[in-house]
């Protein structure tokens, strides 16, 4: 949970690891405002590799609107 300055609760996510925007690394939560993170990941190395699972999801998702919508790029 986000506490009134931005920044993570220490109990709400024991554990987990977040990659700052910022800081362009791993950090355990609570560091930096939830803003400027992505995560929650269990480990650094995961956190580490949010780039990759943002990517896989945004193919999946495209994928799966051309599956409802057909294939983009016009008539």
């Amino acid at each position: 949970m986000a506490e009134a300055d931005g920044k993570q609760d220490a109990g709400g996510a024991a554990g987990a690891w977040y990659w700052c925007l910022e800081h362009g690394k791993a950090e355990p939560a609570g560091q930096c405002r939830a803003e400027r993170q992505m995560g929650p990941y269990d480990s650094p190395e995961e956190a580490a590799r949010w780039r990759e699972r943002v990517e896989d999801r945004n193919e999946a998702w495209d994928a799966e609107d051309e599956r409802w919508e057909g294939p983009r790029g016009g008539a």
